[in-house]
């Protein structure tokens, strides 16, 4: 078991943010001295609203931005919340929009601050609202206790990764002694596959692409995503993170078609083993002249499919991470918190890819229905 993350400082937290940084900078090198052509300039970045019934970085924007901080913490007061949050909600309308001075002049293009906060908080609200239970515990963890949980999420998002480190310090300058950092992952989204008429998917650090089911479609989200209902976190979903270290060397070792077999579909084009496009769900009857099933009995795609495991779907937004090792921030994001915690369930009793993960963080969250001037973000919940 790894030791307990310990509280950094705002000069550390910074720097953690290094690699992603880093990726922005590379990425902007020219190997010529020659000033770029003003016509061959890239467009504007058109920005994401932070207001509205949700709020932005969970559908919006489309594909998800490349680069993504997420910070987990605690509320040392909660009989602050209704400030800190009202707070966070002004700061991230003031950022997004570009009319902060914290900005240091960069324009905001598509970035996204989403707000969630814990169990805990939810609990002293109404324990029986959704977001008010913890996740259980499962097999192949590896958590320390200050990975495990959490008040308050923040979750920074935007396709220029200079951003994150300054909006991560301007809001918590903005939070102050208010929160108390638990953990923090910074990561990247690979280059991203078209699936079908205006989406896409990354791939993973396995080569696979990563995040091709979920519920897409407006009837699908306020079906399996959206809240609903007159309560107080309608507009709102719950959100699930888990980092977890991934055993690339064992995996890489597999030939081909035993990586395709643990996924359940095919390395280069992400199409099901069952046949089909990318965008086919994955025939789970389909089997082979002699019997065998096309998508064999412990794949991924199997073990985690919605109809087999009696859910909803879920929306994924996982990152690559290269620290504190290479592996995955897995996101996901659904109306019921059984869709995470049953499909979890029955992987453990047999999902070839869990062999090779090992999960070192946890948390789940209520996200905050969205909000605007006249609403500030957390009123209707904390009131």
């Amino acid at each position: 078991m790894r030791p307990a993350d310990s509280r950094p400082s705002r000069r550390a937290f910074l720097g953690a943010t290094g690699t992603v940084t880093a990726v922005g900078l590379s990425a902007g090198c020219q190997s010529s001295s020659a000033p770029p052509d003003r016509d061959d300039a890239p467009a504007p970045t058109p920005p994401v609203s932070p207001t509205g019934r949700y709020q932005a970085g969970i559908t919006l924007p489309q594909p998800a931005q490349r680069n993504l901080l997420a910070v987990v913490a605690d509320i040392a007061d909660t009989g602050s919340v209704r400030p800190l949050l009202a707070g966070l909600g002004e700061a991230i309308r003031t950022l997004t929009a570009g009319t902060g001075a914290r900005l240091m002049g960069l324009e905001p293009g598509d970035l996204t601050v989403t707000i969630g906060v814990g169990p805990r908080l939810v609990r002293e609200v109404d324990p029986a609202l959704p977001g008010a239970k913890d996740l259980p515990r499962f097999s192949r963890e590896q958590i320390a206790s200050r990975a495990r949980g959490g008040d308050l999420l923040i979750q920074i998002c935007a396709d220029d990764a200079l951003l994150i480190p300054i909006v991560a310090a301007a809001l918590l300058e903005q939070a102050g002694d208010r929160i108390r950092e638990r953990w923090r992952q910074s990561g990247v989204r690979g280059a991203n596959v078209p699936v079908a008429r205006g989406r896409a998917a990354p791939r993973n650090l396995f080569g696979f692409v990563d995040g091709i089911v979920g519920p897409h479609t407006r009837a699908e989200q306020e079906r399996d995503l959206w809240l609903s209902g007159p309560d107080p976190v309608a507009g709102g979903t719950l959100a699930v993170l888990r980092r977890m270290e991934l055993d690339l060397p064992r995996f890489a070792k597999l030939s081909v078609a035993e990586q395709e077999a643990v996924f359940g579909r095919r390395r280069a084009s992400g199409v099901p083993l069952s046949g089909g496009t990318i965008a086919s769900g994955p025939d789970l009857g389909a089997k082979t002249p002699d019997g065998r099933y096309l998508v064999p009995a412990d794949a991924h795609a199997r073990r985690a499919h919605a109809t087999a495991v009696g859910v909803g779907l879920m929306l994924r937004r996982s990152y690559s991470i290269d620290a504190p090792a290479p592996g995955l921030l897995f996101m996901s994001f659904q109306n019921d918190i059984r869709t995470f915690t049953n499909t979890l369930t029955r992987m453990d009793n047999s999902d070839a890819l869990l062999e090779f993960t090992t999960t070192t963080a946890s948390a789940t969250f209520l996200i905050l229905p969205g909000f605007d001037e006249e609403h500030p973000l957390g009123s209707r919940l904390f009131r």
